[in-house]
């Protein structure tokens, strides 16, 4: 008895466990359990889900109850994740799904949770579990969309970045990632950029970037993408940061050729920096660096064990068993400046270069150097003066330069600026400056000028006298410079300069040059190294022109042979008369194929045949019309035969001569739709009903509803006999003149070379909406 209870009391107990089970499933609140409301975004659930999946995860938090609670947190993201199951969830209160799916999760997280050594693609389970692991590697450096554009991409022209893209169960990502760490902390030292990339959260960047597996690797640098192809090993990686480098960026530097290099300073207007150094090959700090500073200074190495380095490491002095590094600026025989230690930092370095990026006396170049150099005006405690030398342009260094620099030279100040422009290339800055005086013509002038705005206005004085060179020059410039600490309104006057011209801006012809190159590297590249996804529009592109050009030989291999003539007309003086058939003479030398027929069959177009010899024409066949009147009948017809005779081969080509006298408002009508090959009069005009459309030829398409037109040209004895016309005084009665037969016949003479363009198909067609009667 009491056992019997004791099985009841246990069947009510399971019975009351099952209830309470299937109320708190009733309860469920995907909304609640992410703390979102029902009008939140997608970017708001998946803000939400992340910050409480990281708080619960069964690894970090060791609350007993965290595995279930991260189990509602990822089955409320999987149903508001899925517009189908939101949608399902807010009109019935379920998403559709099986009373098993807790027991089911719990069953996918243990498997996933002891195979989690395999590869799941994120997007089917949206559960981060891996990437909580690497993000104390990998967060610092983790990519948005809008910091990839606006910060990384701007800041490739200065340095290379090297970016990782990850995804969540990737195992591949796991294994690489002790390499990538040490890499990072190598790269990262010496200036390259670091950026990591989640594929799952950044779908768009992914996508943009051009990645479409995870684990991947690339290199950015200009703005261009390289993707890494080979084994991820620390070396390998290195050789790919360094590849993607310009080849150019620093020059060996030997005892034969340091001259030539450190006296490209006038040229390039940079300062040009020499490293000495042990190893053979250039270290990848020095090219980084050079990369960086590429647009002021010009970067040479010297290896110090190369045979004949001796004379150059003893007239500068250099310690060859620690790194050196020299800065020449306008003399080559002394450096600038030097730093030597063992072990050179980025850090020094930079600051060493960023001290050194100038000329002592630069010339201005452009307008972005005159920015730098003679900047705004902030306030009264940072005034910033430019003293200008504006002198013309000359192979070697004139004695009024030499004086200036060394002027510049010993009277270097923080917030002086000691400049030169060629007057002759910067002509508008020039004339701005210089007082119109014929003192200054062909010689050089020196003014101090302070820049109050970026539109272009100065306050400026122009030393009265043109600039020599000599110590009374050197005298008057100290004390102008010394009077302007006291009272900056010794700048008296004022002017807007011009813009300055870029003088060392590439033609167009080389920037262009340099984008085909950059081009056709890119396209190399990705027939060998991109994804066939990223493959398939030019593919798409290469076979569809392939096909096109493949159809279009076949088509003419297999059309008849017929269409095509290359023949010339025979003899045409020889031909006998015909009114309806004509059979003129000619041999095999005069046409590529004899006729089929021994002479030109031509119809009369009128209302009875008009039908069949146009409106009803078979598809691809074409009537040739001639335009006659009464009176030109016989002799047009002669020539007409004579000129399509070696074209009547063709089956598709039929031959009609149509009468003016009968059908002119029917030819009129079709020349409406060719006005600019036979412009049709004023019908005010009077000379309107005398226009002479004799001797035109029309081919016309009956299928396709087009034509193409003949217009003969007056030949010179049709303008003499039309002009002896026109001195004539019909007051008198005499009659009308009319042309002769050989006239006539010229209007048809250029009528076969017409005909070989019409089967060529290079004449322009008229096209018509409808053939008109023919009354």
């Amino acid at each position: 008895m009491e056992v019997k209870k004791l099985s009841i009391s246990w069947q009510f107990l399971i019975v009351l466990v099952l209830i309470l089970q299937i109320l708190s499933a009733l309860d469920f609140d995907p909304y609640r359990v992410l703390g979102v409301s029902r009008t939140a975004s997608q970017a708001d659930i998946k803000k939400a889900y992340k910050k409480l999946a990281r708080e619960w995860h069964p690894d970090k938090n060791k609350d007993p109850g965290a595995e279930d609670k991260f189990i509602q947190i990822s089955k409320a993201y999987e149903i508001l994740s899925n517009e189908e199951k939101r949608s399902h969830y807010d009109h019935y209160g379920d998403a559709g799904e099986s009373q098993d799916y807790q027991k089911q999760q719990q069953r996918e997280y243990r498997f996933r949770h002891f195979h989690e050594n395999f590869y799941f693609d994120e997007s089917f389970f949206h559960f981060p579990f891996n990437s909580e692991r690497r993000d104390s590697i990998d967060e610092k450096y983790l990519l948005h969309f809008s910091h990839y554009v606006n910060e990384v991409v701007p800041d490739s022209f200065k340095k290379p970045y090297l970016i990782k893209i990850t995804s969540d169960w990737c195992f591949s990502c796991i294994h690489i990632e002790p390499v990538w760490k040490e890499v990072v902390q190598e790269l990262e030292g010496l200036g390259v950029g670091i950026g990591v990339v989640h594929a799952g959260y950044e779908r768009r960047l992914a996508h943009h970037l051009g990645a479409h597996s995870t684990p991947s690797i690339l290199g950015i640098i200009n703005g261009k993408i390289s993707f890494f192809h080979n084994a991820v090993v620390r070396e390998n990686l290195r050789q790919f940061v360094e590849s993607l480098l310009p080849g150019n960026l620093v020059e060996k530097v030997t005892n034969k050729n340091y001259i030539r290099f450190l006296s490209g300073w006038q040229q390039e207007n940079k300062p040009h920096v020499l490293l000495f150094d042990q190893g053979p090959t250039v270290p990848l700090l020095y090219k980084l660096t050079a990369f960086a500073y590429k647009d002021y200074l010009s970067f040479g190495y010297v290896y110090v064990g190369l045979r004949g380095v001796e004379e150059m490491t003893r007239q500068y002095n250099i310690n060859v068993y620690a790194p050196t590094i020299l800065i020449f600026k306008e003399h080559i025989n002394k450096p600038a400046d030097m730093i030597q230690a063992r072990g050179l930092k980025k850090q020094v370095i930079e600051d060493f270069l960023t001290q050194n990026k100038y000329l002592l006396a630069a010339r201005l170049t452009s307008q972005k150097l005159f920015h730098e150099l003679c900047p705004v005006k902030r306030s009264h405690r940072q005034r910033k003066y430019c003293v200008v030398l504006l002198t013309a342009e000359a192979p070697k260094l004139s004695r009024p330069f030499e004086a200036f620099l060394s002027f510049a030279l010993a009277n270097t100040q923080d917030t002086v600026r000691f400049v030169h422009v060629h007057s002759g290339r910067q002509q508008e800055f020039a004339r701005t400056l210089l007082p119109d005086s014929e003192a200054f013509q062909g010689k050089s002038a020196v003014s101090i000028l302070e820049r109050r705005n970026t539109a272009g206005r100065v306050v400026y004085k122009t030393l009265e006298d043109p600039w020599t060179g000599s110590e009374s020059d050197k005298f008057i410039l100290l004390g102008y410079l010394d009077q302007l600490r006291k009272d900056p309104a010794l700048l008296s006057s004022e002017a807007v300069l011009p813009d300055l011209m870029d003088e060392l801006a590439p033609i167009f012809l080389l920037r262009w040059l340099y984008s085909a190159s950059d081009y056709l590297a890119d396209c190399w590249d990705g027939i060998f190294h991109s994804n066939w996804r990223e493959m398939m529009p030019l593919l798409s592109l290469l076979f569809s022109a392939l096909f096109i050009l493949f159809g279009t030989v076949m088509v003419q291999a297999f059309s008849d042979s017929n269409d095509e003539r290359e023949s010339h007309p025979p003899d045409k003086e020889e031909a006998p008369e015909k009114v309806g058939k004509t059979e003129p003479s000619f041999t095999k030398e005069n046409s590529s194929k004899i006729p089929k027929k021994g002479f030109v069959e031509v119809t009369e177009l009128t209302d009875v045949t008009y039908t069949s010899n146009l409106v009803r024409l078979r598809p691809g066949h074409m009537n040739v019309v001639l335009i006659l009147s009464n009176s030109t009948k016989n002799s047009l017809l002669q020539k007409f035969a004579l000129e399509v005779y070696s074209f009547t081969g063709s089956s598709c080509l039929h031959f009609s001569f149509l009468s003016l006298d009968k059908h002119r408002e029917w030819l009129e009508y079709l020349l409406e739709f060719a006005q600019d090959a036979a412009p049709i009069p004023n019908q005010y005009d009077k000379h309107f009903l005398e226009r002479d459309y004799t001797g035109y030829v029309l081919a016309l398409n009956g299928h396709k509803k087009y034509f193409c037109l003949f217009k003969p040209q007056k030949t010179v004895e049709e303008e003499e006999a039309m002009g002896s016309c026109g001195d004539l005084d019909p007051s008198r009665g005499r009659p009308s003149c009319g042309l002769g037969p050989r006239p006539i016949k010229g209007k048809l003479s250029k009528l076969s070379l017409w005909m070989e363009r019409l089967l060529e198909g290079s004449l322009q067609r008229f096209y018509i909406p409808s053939w008109p009667e023919l009354d």
